[in-house]
Order: C-alpha cells, then sequence, then structure tokens
C-alpha cells in the first residue's frame, strides 16, 4: 500500500479520474478539508501558536523525522521555511512530526500545523479569513498527496504502468495551469504569493523535475515546468530546499533518456546528518535562516554535495547578512502592525461596551463572522481525530455551524467502537446489511436518501435497547465498473484491455475500485452512517467470492444452474450479455430516426416493412409478412398461421423459398402465437433472433439461425452479398434487394418499445448464446408463500401485488456475462486428447457441446470430477472465460457477509438479519434474488422485513440523470458549491459537449446562486421527511435549506438553556412528571406535549412513516419547545419566585434532554453537540447521545389532556391578538391590553390560568378575563375566536378611529351578506328533512359565530365613535 499524507495505511484516492481541483473550489466529491474525514483519518493539527526560533533540542520548536525523498516532509520543510516555524530534522526511515511535547501528528496534521502557525498563514492557509480558498487549498493539497505522490512513488518503485498515470496527471495539471494564467488558483498571477496548494504541488514535482524527466519530457508539459521553475527560481522556500535562488541552478536530471527511474542514490532534496545518538540536526529556525544555509542543502544532479568554494561562502555571508538585516525590518513591522491591531480592538470594545456599535457587513450584504465563532471553529478543528471533543475545551459558537458541529464526533463514535454490537448480548438483535454500493464513482442524493433511512432506523433501534449491527460493503458492479475503467484507460493511455491482457486488466479495476471505493465510505461517514466498519465486505472479498462459488455449486448440483442455449439481451459495442436491469426502454410513436453508436448515420425505428415470400410450389403465388427488423429476415426458418385462418387452410405445410439463399421455408400453425387479425395473419419467424419467435421455434422444433457475430455484423449466413455489412446498414441493403426482386411491399408507421443498453447506449439484440441460467420456478413459489405467510413483510403493502405478479410470472435467469471484471464462474470446458477442434467444440460458441461441462470450486475438484465422469482419458480442462452476473452475488450478501457456508460466530448470532431497506426498483433484480436464494441455500428467509423507499427525482419531478444536469453529489448540499463549480462537475466525464452544456444549463436554472451549505443533519432531515410511503420523491434541494435554519433555532435554545440553567446547575435525579411539586401549569403543559411526541414518534417509527416521525418530533421543537414553552418560562426564570425558577429550570432541562434524544436518529451530529453541552444526571451512563435511550411515552405520569385543551384555548386567544395587530399595524414595542370575553365557564377557567401566557406569548400588556356580561373598553379591536370566546384589544391611542370604523363596516357588510345567503339556504324547502343533520348542525355554527362577529363590530364601531 502506498502511504498517505496522513502517515496511516490508504487507499490512494485520485480527484475524479485522476483530474486536477477546479480553480476556485475542490472537485464534486470534494477532497477532505481540515476537518473532513478521508478514507483512512488523517491526524489533523492541534491548534498552536509559532513556535519561537531555537537551538537544537528545543521543545518549543517542531520536531521532525525526515525520510529520504519523503515528499510530505519536504512539503512541512518548505511550509515551515515560508511561515518562519521553528523546526529541527532528524533523518530516519518513518516520516513522524511532534509538534509539541509528546503531541505526535502526521503528514497531513504537521503540514497544516506549520501552514497555519506562522508568520505567513493568512496567505498560506487562508482558513479562517477565506473559507473558500481553503477549501480550494485543500483540493490541490489532496491531489498533490493522493495522486501525484502515489503514481510518483509508484514509478520510482518500478511500476512502469505508473508512467501512464503520471503523464496524465501532468497533462490535467499542465491544462489546469494554463488557464489560470500559470497559477494553480484563479486570481493569482505571481509567485509572491505562495500558498499551501504551491508548497504542495511543487514538492511532489520535485522528484519528476529533479530526478527522471528530461528537456524532451518536460516540454510535453511547458506550463508545469515554467510553473516549478518560477517557483523554484523565484520564491525563499522552495529554493532553500530545491537549488533555486537568484544565481543558484535550478537542478534538472540531464540525461538523454526520456523518462528514467532516479538511481537509488538519488535525493530530491537533502536528508538531515544525525549522529549514532540520534541528537537532531539543522535547525531551519525562519526564512531568513532556511536561506542561510542554501549552500549546504543545494544538491547537483547526481545528487552529491557542492564543493567548498571561498568565493560562494562570502557571497553567501553577504547574502545573509541582508536577509538578516530584511528580516528584522520585517518583523519591526509586523510588531507595529500587531500593536496597531490590538489598538483598535480595544477601542472597538469599548465602542461595544457603550452600546454604539454596529455588526460589520460583508461586501455581499452578509455580517462579518464573528470572533467567538471563529474561535470556535477552530477549537473544533484542532481536536484530533478520534478524540473526544471536549465542551469545556471547545467553546459553544453564538450561531451554528455545521463545519464546526460535524468535526470530530464521527471518528470519535467509530474508535469507542459505539458502532459494533456486543456479541452474545442478551438484548434483541436488529441487523441490517447496507444495499452495497456499485464501485462506479461517488455516491449521489439516492444513495444519501437510502442511508439517511437506514441510519435513523439503526440508531432508533441501538437506542431502544437493540443489540444493533449495520454491514458496510460495496458491490463490484461487473458491467457498470468495467466499462468505466475500460474508457478510462482508452482516454488516458489509449489502450484497451486486450491490450495489457486478463491479469494485468484486473489488477488496474482494483487500483481504482480502491481509489473509489474509498471515496464512497468517505461519503458514507460524512452521511454519519454508524455502520460496523470491522465488517466492512466488498463483494469479490476472498470470503464473498468463497460463497459465490459454492453457491454455483450446491445450485448446479441440484439442477437450478444449467447450461443452455438460449436468446439473451446481447449489446454489440460491449459484446456481453447483459441483464434485464440494464436496458433502458424508449417509446417510440412512429418512424423516427436514431443515432445508434458505432453505426454510419441515422438508423430508422418505428417502422414495420413487409416483404413477400414466395412458395415452392410457383401455382401457389406468395405469402406478405411485415417486420420491425428487416435485416432478420436472413435467419427465418418459418411463416406461421393461425390454424383457424381460413386465407391459408390451403397452405398449411408448404414450402416456401428464402429470395436470398434458397432454404426451404415452412409454412406453420400455431395459434398461442399469431393474431389472424393484426396484418395478414402470417408472421415470420426468426428463432434465433426474437424471444417469441424462440418459444415458438421449441414448439415446432424449428431450426434456429444466428446471423450475426457479437459485434454486431452480418455473419456467414447472410452470403456473400450481406457478409461483413453491420447490422443496421444491413437492414437498408435487404429491402433494396426485396425491391429489386420485386418482393417488397412497403413500409408503414408502428409505435413501438426500443430497447437500449443502459451503458453504451448501443440497441439492444437478442442473441442466440450458450449460457449459465437458473431455473427460478420453485424459489419464486418458496418466496411468494412467504410473502404470504408472513414470514416476509413487504412494506408498504401495496407493493405486494406487484411482488406475487413478478414472481408467478417469473423466468429462468441468465446469469453469464462475457466480461473479466466479475467471479468467474467455476466451470471447466473438457476436451479430449486427440480429438479435432471440431469435435471439441467451442465453449461460448454455437459449436459447443453442452455436456462437456465439469463444475468444481477449485480446477483440482473440477479435474477429479472429470477423471471420475470420463476414467481412463486424457484430457484438458479450460476455466469459463465468463464471469457470473453481478445480482447472484449480491443475491448472497445479506449472508456471505456473515461468513457462510462456513458456521462462523456472525451468522449464528446475526442471521437472518431483521430487515433490507431499499427502493422500490430493484425489488425484482435484487429482493426477489435475496429472498430466493437465502431460503434456498440457508433455509432462512434473509430479513423479516422489506422496507421500500419511493424514488428520487428533481423538484421537477423529472428522473435523475447526468445529461439533465440534476445528478446532485450529497457532499454538495453538505458543504455547499457555487454554480461554477456546480457547473465544473459536468466536465470531464463521460458526456459529449453538447449534452454538458446542456445539463449545465439545467444547472443554471434550477440553482442559479449554486446550492448552499446546509449540513449533513438537514441533508438528512429533509430527505427523510420527504419520505412517504409511495413511488416518487420531487426533491427540492433548496428545502433543506430551512431546516439548516431550523438547527440554528434549536442551537439558540439551547444556548439559551445554558444561560439560564447557570453553571452550577444539577438536573433531577428523578423523572419530572406532572405531579413534582412546584411545577408551574406551564411546565406541566410541556411535559404532556414531550410525552404526545414521544407516542408519536415510537409509533411512526415501527410504522416505517417516516413523514410522520420527522412531523412528530419537528412540531414538537418548534411548536412546542421553542414557540411556547422557551417563552414562557422567560417571566419565571427573571421573577422573584425562587421555587418556580428551579422546577421550570427543571422542566426545561428535561424537555431539551429527551427532545435531543427524540432528535438524535434523524439528526445525529447537531443532538451529539448539544447533549454534551447539557448537564448530566449523576447517575446516567452514557458516554454518547447515541447509545443513551430513547424516550418513550409514559401517559400515566405526564399526559395531562385537560391542561393541554387548556393551553390550547389561550393559544386560539394568541393567534388572534397577533392577527389583530398586524391588521392595526401596532408597531413591534406597542404592548396594548387584551381582553377576552368568555361565554362558558370551561374557556374562562381556561383562559384564567392563562392570561399571562396570552399576554407573553402576543406581546401585549394586561390580559383581563371577562364574563359574557362584560363589556371591554371603547376603543377596542375585536375578533371573534369561537363561540365562547372573543378577543379584544385596547387600540386607544394607537389608531384612527375614523379608518377603523370604515373597515369594521365593509367587514360588517360582508359577514351580512354571508348571513343572508345562509339564511336563504337554511329555510329551502325541506332543509330539515333533506339535509344531513351533521351538516345543519355545521351551518347553526356558523351562523351563531357571523352573527357574534356582526354583534362585536357593531359594539366595537360604536366604542370607536366614542374616541372620535
Amino acid at each position: 500500500r502506498a502511504r498517505s499524507m496522513g502517515g496511516k495505511d490508504s487507499k490512494p484516492k485520485e480527484a475524479a479520474g485522476g483530474e486536477p481541483p477546479t480553480q476556485a473550489a475542490p472537485p464534486a466529491p470534494k477532497p477532505a478539508s481540515p476537518k473532513a474525514v478521508p478514507a483512512k483519518p488523517a491526524e489533523p493539527a492541534p491548534a498552536a501558536k509559532a513556535a519561537p526560533a531555537g537551538p537544537i533540542g528545543d521543545p518549543s520548536a517542531m520536531k521532525l523525522v525526515v525520510p529520504a525523498n519523503d515528499p510530505a516532509a519536504l512539503k512541512c520543510l518548505i511550509a515551515a521555511s515560508a511561515g518562519g516555524v521553528a523546526v529541527y530534522q532528524v533523518a530516519g526511515e518513518t516520516f513522524s512530526a511532534e509538534i509539541q511535547k509528546g503531541v505526535n501528528v502526521g503528514a497531513s496534521g504537521a503540514l497544516r500545523y506549520v501552514a497555519t502557525s506562522g508568520s505567513s498563514a493568512a496567505s498560506l492557509y487562508p482558513s479562517a479569513t477565506n473559507p473558500a480558498r481553503a477549501a480550494a487549498i485543500d483540493a490541490w493539497v489532496e491531489y498533490a498527496g493522493n495522486t501525484l505522490d502515489v503514481f510518483v512513488r509508484a514509478f520510482v518503485n518500478g511500476d512502469g504502468s505508473a508512467r501512464g498515470k503520471i503523464e496524465a496527471a501532468l497533462a490535467s495539471v499542465d491544462a489546469r495551469l494554463a488557464a489560470n494564467g500559470g497559477r494553480l488558483l484563479s486570481g493569482e498571477k505571481t509567485t509572491d504569493v505562495i500558498t499551501l496548494a504551491d508548497v504542495a504541488v511543487t514538492a511532489s514535482l520535485a522528484t519528476l523535475m529533479r530526478g527522471a524527466l528530461s528537456e524532451p519530457a518536460r516540454a510535453k508539459y511547458k506550463h508545469v515546468a515554467s510553473y516549478y521553475v518560477a517557483n523554484v527560481s523565484g520564491a525563499k522556500p522552495f529554493a532553500a530546499f530545491l537549488g533555486g535562488g537568484d544565481k543558484e541552478p535550478i537542478l534538472f536530471h540531464g540525461t538523454s533518456d526520456t523518462w528514467a527511474v532516479p538511481p537509488a542514490s538519488f535525493r530530491a532534496f537533502p536528508a538531515p546528518s544525525s549522529s549514532a545518538e540520534g541528537k537532531p540536526g539543522p535547525v531551519t529556525e525562519s526564512a531568513e535562516g532556511a536561506a542561510e544555509k542554501l549552500a549546504d542543502l543545494a544538491v547537483s544532479a547526481s545528487g552529491e554535495a557542492k564543493a567548498d568554494d571561498p568565493e560562494a561562502a562570502a557571497k553567501a555571508a553577504a547574502k545573509k547578512a541582508k536577509k538578516a538585516a530584511e528580516a528584522a525590518a520585517k518583523k519591526a513591522k509586523l510588531e507595529a502592525k500587531k500593536a496597531k491591531l490590538a489598538e483598535m480592538e480595544a477601542a472597538k470594545k469599548a465602542k461595544e461596551a457603550s452600546g454604539d456599535a454596529k455588526p460589520k457587513k460583508k461586501k455581499g450584504g452578509g455580517k462579518e463572522a464573528d470572533p467567538e465563532d471563529v474561535a470556535a471553529l477552530a477549537a473544533a478543528r484542532a481536536v484530533t481525530l478520534g478524540d473526544y471533543k471536549d465542551p469545556n475545551v471547545v467553546p459553544m459558537a453564538k450561531t451554528y455551524d455545521p463545519k464546526n458541529v460535524e468535526t470530530a464526533w464521527y471518528e470519535w463514535w467509530e474508535k469507542e467502537g459505539f458502532f459494533k454490537p456486543t456479541m452474545g448480548s442478551d438484548k434483541p438483535k436488529f441487523v441490517i446489511v447496507i444495499p452495497p454500493p456499485n464501485v462506479t464513482g461517488a455516491l449521489h442524493i439516492g444513495h444519501a436518501l437510502t442511508n439517511s433511512i437506514q441510519d435513523t432506523i439503526v440508531r432508533w433501534r441501538r437506542m431502544s435497547g437493540y443489540e444493533a449491527l449495520w454491514v458496510p460493503g460495496t458491490d463490484h458492479a461487473g458491467i457498470a465498473t468495467q466499462t468505466v475503467v475500460e474508457k478510462k484507460l482508452q482516454r488516458e493511455e489509449g489502450i484497451s484491455r486486450h491490450d495489457l491482457g486478463r491479469e494485468k486488466f484486473l489488477e488496474r479495476v482494483f487500483e481504482w475500485k480502491d481509489a473509489y471505493g474509498g471515496k464512497i465510505f468517505n461519503q458514507l461517514r460524512r452521511l454519519g452512517s454508524s455502520l460496523d466498519w470491522s465488517r466492512e465486505r466488498f463483494t469479490m472479498d476472498d470470503m464473498l467470492s468463497k460463497a459465490v462459488k459454492e453457491a454455483f455449486v450446491r445450485m448446479h448440483a441440484e439442477g437450478l444452474v444449467y447450461r443452455d442455449n438460449r436468446l439473451v439481451n446481447w449489446c454489440c459495442r460491449l459484446k456481453t450479455a447483459i441483464s434485464d436491469i440494464e436496458v433502458d426502454h424508449i417509446d417510440l410513436e412512429g418512424s423516427t430516426e436514431l443515432v445508434v453508436p458505432g453505426q454510419d448515420g441515422k438508423v430508422e425505428f418505428g417502422s414495420i416493412w413487409s416483404f413477400a415470400y414466395e412458395f415452392e410450389d410457383k401455382a401457389l403465388g406468395k405469402i406478405v409478412v411485415a417486420t420491425t427488423r428487416p435485416e432478420t429476415m436472413l435467419g427465418d426458418t418459418a411463416v406461421a398461421v393461425h390454424p383457424e385462418d381460413a386465407r391459408y387452410t390451403h397452405v398449411h405445410g408448404k414450402m416456401l423459398v428464402h429470395p436470398f439463399n434458397g432454404r426451404r421455408i415452412p409454412v406453420i400453425c400455431d395459434a398461442e402465437l399469431v393474431d389472424m387479425s393484426f396484418g395478414t395473419g402470417a408472421v415470420k419467424i426468426t428463432p434465433a433472433h426474437d424471444p417469441n419467435d424462440f418459444d415458438t421455434g421449441k414448439r415446432h422444433d424449428l431450426d434456429f439461425v444466428n446471423v450475426l457475430t457479437e459485434d454486431g455484423l452480418i455473419n456467414d449466413e447472410g452470403g456473400d452479398r450481406f457478409k461483413g455489412l453491420k447490422r443496421f446498414a444491413a437492414r437498408k441493403a435487404v429491402i433494396d434487394a426485396l425491391d429489386a426482386l420485386g418482393l417488397y411491399e412497403g413500409k408503414a408507421a408502428n409505435p413501438m418499445r426500443l430497447g437500449l443498453c443502459s451503458r453504451s447506449k448501443d440497441v439492444i439484440e437478442p442473441m442466440l448464446k450458450p449460457q449459465w441460467w437458473v431455473n427460478c420456478a420453485a424459489m419464486a413459489a418458496d418466496a411468494c408463500e412467504a410473502a404470504r405467510k408472513k414470514d416476509l413483510e413487504i412494506i408498504p403493502a401495496f407493493m405486494e401485488p406487484t411482488w406475487f405478479r413478478w414472481l408467478e410470472n417469473i423466468r429462468d435467469w441468465c446469469i453469464s456475462r462475457q466480461l473479466w471484471w466479475g467471479h468467474r464462474i467455476p466451470a471447466y470446458y473438457i476436451k479430449f486428447e486427440g480429438e479435432s477442434d471440431e469435435d471439441a467444440g467451442m465453449p461460448g460458441g454455437a459449436s459447443e457441446k453442452l455436456d462437456r461441462w465439469i463444475i468444481g470450486r477449485e480446477e483440482q475438484e473440477a479435474r477429479a470430477e472429470a477423471e471420475a465422469k470420463f476414467p481412463n482419458k486424457a484430457f484438458t480442462l479450460e476455466q469459463d472465460e465468463d464471469v457470473l452476473d453481478t445480482w447472484f452475488s449480491s443475491g448472497l450478501f445479506p449472508f456471505s457477509v456473515f461468513g457462510w457456508p462456513d458456521s462462523t460466530p456472525d451468522l449464528n448470532e446475526f442471521y437472518p438479519t431483521a430487515l433490507l431497506e431499499t427502493g422500490h426498483d430493484i425489488m425484482f433484480f435484487w429482493v426477489a434474488r435475496m429472498v430466493m436464494m437465502g431460503m434456498k441455500l440457508t433455509g432462512k428467509v434473509p430479513f423479516k422485513q422489506v422496507y421500500l423507499h419511493a424514488m428520487v427525482r428533481d423538484a421537477h419531478g423529472r428522473k435523475m440523470s447526468k445529461s439533465l444536469g440534476n445528478v446532485i453529489d450529497p457532499l454538495n448540499v453538505i458543504e455547499g458549491i457555487s454554480l461554477k463549480d456546480l457547473n465544473a462537475t459536468l466536465e470531464g466525464g463521460n458526456l459529449d459537449e453538447k449534452e454538458v452544456k446542456k445539463a449545465q444549463a439545467g444547472q443554471a436554472r434550477d440553482y442559479p446562486e449554486g446550492i448552499p451549505e446546509c449540513g449533513t443533519d438537514a441533508m438528512r432531515f429533509a430527505l427523510v421527511a420527504y419520505t412517504a410511503q409511495g413511488r416518487d420523491i420531487n426533491l427540492d434541494v433548496l428545502r433543506v435549506v430551512g431546516y439548516r435554519h431550523w438547527c440554528n433555532k434549536m442551537w439558540n435554545a439551547v444556548r439559551f438553556a445554558m444561560m439560564n440553567l447557570g453553571e452550577n446547575y444539577a438536573p433531577p435525579e428523578e423523572a419530572l412528571t406532572k405531579k413534582s411539586p412546584g411545577l408551574t401549569p406551564a411546565s406541566r403543559w410541556a411535559l404532556s406535549r414531550l410525552d404526545k411526541a414521544c407516542a408519536s414518534v415510537n409509533a411512526a417509527m415501527e410504522a416505517y412513516d417516516f413523514n410522520a416521525s420527522t412531523t412528530g418530533v419537528y412540531s414538537f421543537w418548534q411548536y412546542d419547545l421553542c414557540d411556547v414553552f422557551i417563552e414562557l418560562m422567560k417571566p419565571v426564570v427573571a421573577g422573584d419566585d425562587e421555587t418556580a425558577k428551579k422546577t421550570t429550570r427543571d422542566a426545561l432541562w428535561t424537555l431539551l434532554d429527551s427532545g435531543l434524544r427524540l432528535l438524535h436518529p434523524f439528526m445525529p451530529f447537531v443532538t451529539e453537540e448539544l447533549w454534551q453541552r447539557l448537564p448530566r444526571r449523576a447517575a446516567e451512563r452514557a458516554r454518547s447521545i447515541m447509545v443513551a435511550s430513547y424516550p418513550i411515552a409514559d401517559p400515566a405520569n405526564r399526559a395531562d389532556d385537560e391542561l393541554e385543551s387548556h393551553l390550547s384555548s389561550a393559544l386560539d386567544a394568541v393567534k388572534a391578538v397577533r392577527a389583530l395587530r398586524a391588521s392595526y399595524n401596532l408597531p413591534p414595542k406597542a404592548r396594548p391590553e387584551v381582553f377576552l370575553v368568555c361565554r362558558s365557564e370551561e374557556t374562562s377557567g381556561a383562559l384564567n390560568l392563562f392570561a399571562d401566557a396570552v399576554s407573553t406569548l402576543s406581546s401585549s400588556g394586561k390580559t383581563t378575563v371577562l364574563g359574557e356580561n362584560d363589556a371591554a373598553p371603547a376603543g377596542c379591536g375585536v375578533t371573534v375566536v369561537s363561540e365562547s370566546l372573543s378577543v379584544f384589544v385596547n387600540l386607544a391611542g394607537s389608531v384612527d378611529p375614523a379608518a377603523e370604523i370604515g373597515k369594521l363596516e365593509k367587514k360588517m357588510a360582508a359577514t351580512a351578506k354571508q348571513i343572508s345567503e345562509l339564511t336563504k339556504k337554511m329555510q329551502m324547502d325541506g332543509y330539515e328533512t333533506k339535509v344531513p343533520e351533521s351538516v345543519r348542525r355545521e351551518n347553526e355554527e356558523k351562523m351563531a359565530k357571523l352573527e357574534a362577529e356582526v354583534a362585536a363590530a357593531n359594539a366595537a364601531t360604536e366604542d370607536f365613535r366614542k374616541l372620535l
């Protein structure tokens, strides 16, 4: 394994397709920023101030152990030199960095430490001042470390194939430099600005430029060479280590060989010396200190040190003195600047204290980042990944920032083992396997939906007392992956898989898989997926491959797997059979010309052509048939008519003659195939090229004549006239030839469905091929029975009929694929010694002998089987070149991941699983096959439930498609992305230029401002909230922004709590109940609302009703806790009643603690962050919220329906007051008196209890509750809430009475009209007898309310008149 920048064993991660990042920001998916999580975490640098220069061994200096030629060490040294960070070096075999006494970090952590600690941090790595720029720098650092360094190491170590990768990478970097005026980042035109990106890339190029590339080789990448020269010759930090500077030569490899592997003695930069005692070597004290040692550090092309030169020494001394003076002046200037900044800061604080300060604005109109928020983010990023993010060390930011919140928690969860189940536990088990994503690229928003749902369920079950296990894995995705890698090879190296050979090609695919598998797992971590990574699986792992072989052998032994020559979906472009799921269909209304890959010009489809066959007996004349594929007539072997069609009774059994090859073609009778009312009632039969004709050919024992080669050319059956033609060129040629013979009868429009290969877009050909098949009938029947008996529950239930319909009509399954990437079929073709090729037959061809196949897990087993079957015969065995359909191995996934066929502890404890959650689109291709194969091979249904979620479409209801530009990378939603960078994600892929432009236009329409940063929690919640038990989700990504704002509301609620609970607050050790002494009515109401939320959310989760569960938890937080309780508690905690204060604080803590637990499965990061900041009960044993208990309902002790009803009446009054305030345009600071006129004892009692609540929530003055016969004072605005409640707001002095009288008179006129219409309706003949009682009662209530509104408006009018 290559070593990553983080110093950990890591899989190399290329930018997409080996491409460098875009100029303004990282590509999608974005590489790791200082807080992001790579496939195997790198170590971040703790925050620390720049250490002063010191003598060798000074504990304040950073100690580097520097291996020879290690680019990571070179990057650290250059960055330290640029930033003036004290460093001392020790030569060694393995890189390490100690930034403080006892604090060791990996290469990535060390690099960012020196970049952010020195005097040049603002330009080297502006993480605080310019996050977008820092993100762009991160992308280049990632690219240099995980692409350039990996390829260069491989080349230096003798891997000749790495040269092609390096060339492709250099070409990409060269293009980017050309686009950016010779700099990595846009907007930079000078070497005076050095960033960490320049450090990383220049250091990565050093070995190539100094030890491998000659002048001719460098000339191919002139922008790269110029960039390197400009840095090394024009910038001190590079010059110090790479032999440049004002007069120093830039030392390049100088042999005539275009590419040379550097000799073992070569050094891109000199390693420090160290004594036998391991004492440190020279100190790099600062930029000028590094420059001082230029003479010692510069090396020749051969790697030998320069000879002593007195003149050079004198020049060096002069240069040293000059640079020391410059450094001193620079330092004095810096100190003066610091003093000025301190003075300005002090003045600013004084101004803020006096209340005169105004928030600063950015150029774009937003507020500048608050210093507290900046400090909180820096502290969060300084946490070493895997360590606890201590809230006592990391301060709480003022505002919610997903970058801050989502940093470090996942790595800590994983390190602490919270994702792992306990073996042998007596807890109930909840086990789920991930639908393994294909290793063909990054995850999209559909995967984010799947994993958000699954993680929500798993976290909920874990917190609910289950031993939860979620198994991760990826699928090798045979045809998809092989296609992508083949295109990559052709694009970057101009070679095919056949040029490499099978073994070398598979090595390349595994390299690609390692890169993209790591990217996928990084995305899953960013999504917060609580997967047990110790059980990570890949469908081509040894363990799973063993299961595949075992399944094939067992199923063949039972006769379920068999070899037969049958029709398959054949892609001529890819030269393989493909599964039904890999066939896309388009509907054509009529004649349509389409572009088909590999064909010359457009091809006509959606037409039906008619032609005639002549009878052998000329006296019988001819018979007319029609076809949508004229070229297949070359393989016709019969014409079918209906046995009851009187038109053809006289020709039954007669012979026709093929016009081109003279083949005798019988007229057969077939009532099953022929519809005598369609066309002429005669149907041409081509058994080798049509599924219906194939079945007909079997019924009538017809000849099967294949007329196509594997690459879609007409074969020998076409004769000299057509042989070698492309199939669609042959279509036209056949029609022309028929026309010349007078047999062509014309064409007509014919609506049709056309099947296309989803990978190549080639038109699918039904092709007769000997393949391996699975007989599914009996297994499908068992799967149906399992669903009927409810051993398998399908959710939603409306999908059950589809399940039965498909399985009851299932066809045998072709499992052969003509690929190299996949599980090679454990079948061996036997050839006997001395027999001719004709006698032996060709496996996979028309001459194959089906009985020659021997099955064996390994060749040794197959050989023993062959010897037993053919004793005393000499033979050779050839393993089948084909691989198994990807769905075959995927069908074993629920039990192969646990070690089947071996009886492992995992298999015994965790199989069968509890749930399979996936999209309904693969119910048959994957779910049904898992059930069939699981029941057959293990005797158990592999999962108890199947939840089929809806499909994700865009906001316009369109299917996600790269060509539409609506495929969304979840990381772009989490991190945000500009429109420019979003457009850039479409470049460099498989779309042609026209499709790219179309897709970019679509992105511009949907995201004119790009996608804002939303964070993981908001995205997860939005996706799960969208999930109703239906078929489609029209996802508006911008809706996620609303949930990001909601996160901020929760953040503020907890900040408020922290301020009001106080530093020494201790939560109640006993759970609060409605009978707890001293609780205010508002606190008892809030506990009751919490209880209802717990009940509704748990019930919805049990039913997988995610829309209801998210609504329940959202409503509690938004409407009950934040909008009501927190507002009602403010006057209490500001008052003098100490008992009420204490119990209200206890209630607040209870609501927040339970509310965060309730929300955690949906929003894991923000809930962990906030829960860790809440005080804990002494008895609380959970170290993380994810392993704390999930809240459940306790209605006996908390529910209070009567109190809820009372406050509901008060909230109705609050809404009425707010509406009146709005209608009269009262200013926010106005505090008018409120009068509540109650016309029932129940309402009066409720509002007397919560009168103060009405005042608080409506921002009003005193609220007075009046009886039915009491009058509100003159000058009030009024609204009727219900028959039992009218609300009056005193407007005296706040409004214009004359204007209000006019409004009231207008309102009364409208109300009088409504009363008149309703009266007419109620006085109609038969009203009392014909109108239902419920409607009559409704009308009576409506009439009473309208009359009350008139009375109230009349009273208010009179009151306003008194104010005139």
